[in-house]
């Protein structure tokens, strides 16, 4: 079972998707819980999320997701669980918040909201990492490396 969320080759592809990954979700997780680069932080996004229907415990789940999974990310620990649970978060992004704005980001403010392309890109990212796991220079490689 441990090799099957750790276990991965030593690929540099794996370690550029991991990094693009988690460089990408940190700030938006910053934003969720500490109110960084614009964000309005725990207490009101929670509630922001509660005004959506979105459960406080799940709220909380999102919010760590996004917040821990990218530092784990970064260092390659638990990648595989890491890039599944970012790629479940976008795909309810999606569902719950971007797909009623069409495909494209919201590039020249003429639409209501963001669409889902970036969203898309994100779980894609995810989708790989899952497969492959984290791949060069990460503590899963590390971990599962034969002496």
């Amino acid at each position: 079972m441990w090799q099957r969320l750790v276990g991965t080759d030593d690929s540099l592809a794996g370690l550029v998707l991991r990094v693009t990954l988690g460089l990408v979700i940190f700030p938006h997780g910053a934003q969720k819980l500490l109110g960084w680069f614009g964000g309005h932080g725990l207490a009101a996004t929670v509630d922001a999320f509660a005004r959506m229907g979105i459960p406080k415990a799940l709220a909380l789940m999102v919010i760590a997701g996004e917040s821990a999974g990218p530092i784990l990310l970064l260092t390659g620990f638990l990648t595989r669980f890491c890039a599944f649970s970012i790629g479940l978060i976008m795909t309810g992004a999606v569902v719950l918040v971007h797909y009623g704005n069409g495909f494209f980001m919201n590039w020249t403010g003429q639409q209501a909201g963001e669409g889902f392309e970036f969203h898309l890109l994100a779980i894609g990212i995810a989708l790989a990492l899952t497969i492959r796991g984290g791949g060069y220079a990460s503590v899963d490689l590390l971990l599962t490396r034969e002496v």
